[in-house]
């Protein structure tokens, strides 16, 4: 009988052991990190988000088959919609969700996963996605005031009616994401839309001056924070004595991101999916004044600020639309931080935007989007967005069947690039035991002379080993040279092979040689190629 009962009792033990070792069926999305690089995992792997996202006002039903036909012809595997607090609680306490699930239906009928907007309390500095009844009742739900005590078109970031309220309504739409979509279709959730303020760097409302002539929040008085945000160490004091003459900036950037932190870590209590803020951003050189951009959004200069007050915030992200490759490059080095993985929400629909995709890759970037997809109800237009998404659907296209690579070699920092500047001058790329040599101009052709146009040529280098790389790329040339213990010494290609990926493995289609490599090396024309080359030193 004793033997019977031991006997049962391993076999119950080994049945818990099994079910428990087993993986998580669909697992929830989410953000991991390693040796400063990160990676969102997507049914429990490295998942790369090639990204657009939808007009304002185009995530309704009956815009959505102009958003979907955009969806197809960028080969888009992430959609990008705002989802509008004033729809979804038109009537105070009363959630209507049929919007949020006619965006989840139609994206799994077009195996596209998603990333909803929060349009609530801020959309771009202001509250006009604010439910009307919130609209209509100015002394409950106030908007902040300036210097001289005028109302502001920007909404308080100090009113606890107003915090308690989104939190209530984004609680709802989280609580209801879990319920109906376990699929995970749904793969992030930005809260608000580029948050800040225009008009005023910040509140000076009774209340809002009341705090601001109060103590610094203990959080803020930690000597690593005080260091990253350039001012002397202190044990305590007003904002006005800590921060001097960044006070009111640092305040207004306290105060958003101390809301809208409240308002996602109650979501995520919920329904933890990852969750993001985008930024409105400042110039990147010259250190300006909040005078000249979105006061308290998560501009680079705050972000210390943000990752204390919104610790439930995982990642500050950028939006792409300053011009000239140095303010573009230095943007995206800021954001690329041991703590925040870099992910670029919005991009400008222009040709010379597409080559940033390379970039974030190369610093090991979860995603990439370019902003309005879509003709926004304009009919007409559908000729002239075909021409503005091909840069980017171009790309897309070619790196869809090897979006898992690509995302575990970004994870790995296994990807480096370059992208043409302005002055089309030749770059060059480190990889170890071999610089790559880029030049730019053309379309490819053997021994053709360069021709420059706009600066949109590219090109991503993937180490596969120390001899053998992945190589994608437009409008540039691509030679070699060894380094290390064998510079100088004589080398040549072992095989360049151009092909595709699928399902996990590179396929040949031809062996270049000859016109194809023999005169400057590989060339990339308009359209994005694909080549495995390998090299070998002649010893």
């Amino acid at each position: 009988m004793t033997r019977k009962i031991t006997l049962w009792f391993a076999l119950i033990l080994l049945t818990i052991v099994k079910t428990f070792a087993q993986p998580v069926a669909n697992p929830i999305p989410q953000i991991i990190e390693k040796d400063g690089r990160h990676a969102l995992l997507v049914d429990g792997k490295p998942f790369l988000m090639l990204g657009g996202q939808a007009h304002n006002s185009s995530a309704w039903p009956a815009m959505m088959p102009r958003v979907w036909t955009a969806v197809e012809a960028l080969h888009l595997n992430t959609l990008e919609v705002p989802i509008y607090w004033e729809q979804i609680e038109a009537q105070p306490g009363h959630f209507d969700f049929s919007v949020v699930n006619t965006l989840i239906s139609q994206a799994r009928q077009h195996k596209v996963h998603l990333v909803l907007l929060w349009f609530a309390t801020w959309k771009n500095g202001s509250n006009h996605y604010m439910p009307e009844w919130m609209k209509r009742d100015a002394a409950k739900y106030p908007n902040l005031t300036n210097q001289k005590g005028q109302p502001v078109d920007s909404p308080s970031p100090n009113v606890k009616a107003t915090l308690d309220a989104d939190i209530k309504a984004f609680t709802a739409v989280m609580r209801y994401l879990k319920t109906a979509d376990p699929q995970h279709t749904v793969l992030m959730v930005q809260v608000e839309n580029e948050a800040g303020s225009w008009g005023s760097i910040r509140d000076y409302s009774p209340l809002a001056q009341k705090m601001f002539e109060g103590p610094v929040p203990a959080q803020l008085l930690q000597p690593g924070v005080l260091a990253a945000l350039n001012v002397p160490v202190v044990s305590g004091g007003t904002w006005q004595q800590v921060f001097g003459d960044r006070a009111d900036e640092y305040f207004q950037a306290w105060s958003i991101a101390r809301y809208i932190g409240q308002v996602a870590a109650a979501g995520k209590a919920v329904y933890p999916l990852p969750m993001y803020v985008n930024a409105a951003l400042r110039e990147p050189f010259g250190n300006p004044t909040a005078n000249n951009y979105e006061s308290g959004g998560p501009t680079d200069n705050v972000l210390p600020i943000w990752k204390v007050a919104a610790p439930a915030i995982d990642i500050e992200a950028p939006d792409l639309y300053l011009t000239g490759s140095d303010k573009v490059l230095k943007v995206i080095d800021l954001y690329d931080r041991r703590d925040n993985p870099l992910f670029v929400p919005e991009a400008g629909l222009v040709a010379e935007n597409a080559k940033y995709f390379y970039t974030v890759l190369a610093h090991g970037g979860i995603g990439f989007s370019p902003f309005g997809i879509d003709d926004n109800g304009v009919a007409e237009k559908a000729a002239l967005m075909a021409e503005r998404l091909s840069p980017f659907a171009q790309e897309y296209a070619a790196a869809a069947p090897m979006m898992r690579q690509l995302a575990e070699w970004a994870f790995d920092g296994r990807i480096k690039s370059v992208v043409e500047h302005e002055d089309h001058a030749e770059q060059t790329i480190d990889m170890g035991a071999w610089q790559a040599n880029v030049k730019f101009g053309g379309d490819g052709r053997a021994n053709a002379a360069p021709v420059y146009g706009l600066a949109t040529g590219k090109l991503l280098v993937a180490k596969l080993g120390e001899n053998q790389f992945i190589v994608m790329g437009t409008r540039c040339h691509l030679s070699f040279q060894p380094l290390g213990v064998n510079a100088g010494k004589a080398w040549q290609y072992l095989k360049v092979e151009e092909g595709q990926y699928q399902n996990g493995v590179f396929k040949p289609l031809r062996i270049l040689n000859g016109d194809e490599t023999d005169w400057g090396g590989p060339g990339f024309g308009n359209a994005p190629t694909v080549l495995r080359v390998s090299l070998v030193v002649r010893h």
